[in-house]
């Protein structure tokens, strides 16, 4: 058995289809692990899901900030941007059943052995990793459950970007989003911040990336939502699968026994 994790997806179902046709996946025998963003700005999110959700138990994921919006938008909150190029999602018969068994995945998984982690955005410098998984399971517990569209309805908004600060429930759950879907860079006290998207060398002094600051300490975390990396990271035990697949570049699968990266470049933009 493999266990293969893959960068945000985006809707670039077909990339997906090729990738894994370049290692024989076998759902009967291997895993497929997904670092959040299976949908929006590709032009195949409905294929993108249906497949994934045909795997059963051999897939696996964590929510990302498109799959969130996606909730959004299917509970009235939000509506879609024809960039997200989502109208097939969103008018198949199958959309709200859709959206049910997307909502019951987590912000965060462990890996099978005990020193992993994979989320979508990363780990705040400002939790220890049994915070995060704390934290991630409140959340994980909101979004799954019967009150969706009143939790979904307050996830929008970068403030409080201070973990020391929350204190309200709203407010927690509005940090975890962020921290576990948004964020890329921190300031040296572990605050968040949302607006730059650069490569490191091109980023504010005062700006980190998150995975400089955070207490990993011997632990390996898997990440995607950071296009702009290209799978370069400046510590070790850190893997940025996010390549940018739907902007023209190429999608990222790390086989987890040997670490081994395969790549499948864009066929469509």
């Amino acid at each position: 058995m493999a266990l293969y994790l893959v960068g945000d997806i985006q809707g670039c179902f077909n990339e997906l289809d090729l990738l894994l046709s370049k290692v024989s996946f076998n759902a009967h025998r291997d895993q497929l692990w997904l670092a959040g963003d299976l949908v929006a700005r590709g032009k195949q999110s409905l294929e993108t899901l249906e497949f994934v959700k045909s795997l059963g138990s051999s897939a696996n994921f964590v929510l990302g900030n498109h799959d969130l919006h996606l909730l959004a938008i299917a509970a009235g909150l939000k509506k879609a941007k024809p960039s997200d190029h989502l109208s097939q999602l969103l008018n198949a018969p199958n959309f709200s059943s859709l959206c049910d068994w997307l909502a019951q995945h987590p912000l965060l998984l462990q890996l099978p052995t005990q020193d992993g982690f994979m989320s979508h955005a990363g780990l705040s410098p400002q939790w220890s990793i049994k915070q995060a998984v704390k934290q991630a399971a409140f959340a994980h517990k909101k979004i799954a459950g019967n009150k969706r569209e009143q939790w979904l309805s307050i996830m929008y908004g970068e403030q409080p970007n201070d973990w020391y600060l929350v204190e309200t429930k709203a407010e927690r759950f509005r940090y975890i989003v962020n921290a576990f879907t948004r964020m890329r860079y921190c300031y040296a006290d572990g605050t968040l911040e949302f607006d730059c998207k650069e490569q490191p060398k091109k980023a504010p002094k005062e700006l980190k990336p998150w995975f400089e600051l955070a207490k990993l300490k011997n632990n390996t975390w898997i990440f995607g939502h950071w296009a702009a990396l290209m799978g370069d990271c400046a510590r070790q035990n850190v893997y940025a699968l996010d390549t940018g697949c739907v902007w023209g570049n190429h999608l990222t699968m790390l086989r987890w026994q040997d670490k081994k990266l395969f790549t499948q470049s864009a066929t469509t933009t």
